[in-house]
């Protein structure tokens, strides 16, 4: 390894009703909704975890990317040092918006906590650590548009001070049925140089 370098060691795209590691397509469903498709994709992935279907959108988006990279990895079932470094552009508008028609209709008001609770976006954070036993460091930041110069730099930073073994980053973009989530794993060895251009060109795919 060279020094200082770091290295995409896996990566997937959720959008359109498909799901993608590593450049290859591994589920897809005709087009419907986002809850129908993440309840087949959740299907698809043979996970057990009944918390997923209390999940608001964004985090259901996030978890079901976090849990096809972290599984591949063997990492699922004990405890790690990898951080999380997630982004998106709409924070977690989508619920916030819902939350707030359930105040604003005063003829069925029910301001359930249920939803209060998902009107931050790092909420996603915590259900992936907790579903995958991190306890390492977890950052969710608020960008007008994708910015993989900040998430280079920042994952970097974390790994050559050793705060985290790998790092888990992510684009998980979610507001009323549009999204698209763009995770990888970076680590300091492995083949896939970890840097800009690569970052811009495996978001497009």
């Amino acid at each position: 390894m060279a020094a200082n370098r770091t290295y995409i060691k896996s990566f997937c795209t959720i959008q359109n009703n498909q799901i993608s590691l590593n450049g290859e397509t591994v589920f897809g469903t005709e087009q419907t909704v986002f809850t129908d498709f993440s309840k087949k994709a959740y299907q698809f992935l043979e996970m057990n975890y009944p918390k997923f279907f209390k999940m608001d959108n964004l985090s259901k988006l996030a978890f079901l990317g976090a849990e096809l990279l972290l599984r591949t990895k063997g990492e699922s079932s004990k405890e790690n040092n990898t951080a999380l470094v997630f982004a998106n552009k709409s924070s977690s508008l989508d619920t916030d918006v819902k939350y707030q028609n359930s105040i604003s209709d005063t003829e069925n008001y029910y301001p359930s906590p249920a939803v209060f609770v998902y009107t931050l976006p790092n909420i996603c954070l915590g259900e992936i650590s907790i579903k995958h036993q991190l306890k390492s460091e977890n950052s969710f930041f608020i960008f007008a548009d994708y910015n993989p110069e900040f998430m280079e730099k920042y994952s970097n930073i974390l790994l050559k001070t050793q705060k985290a073994d790998k790092v888990l980053c992510g684009w998980v973009e979610y507001y009323k049925e549009e999204y698209k989530a763009f995770l990888y794993v970076v680590d300091t060895k492995d083949e896939l140089e970890h840097n800009q251009e690569l970052l811009k060109k495996l978001y497009k795919h």
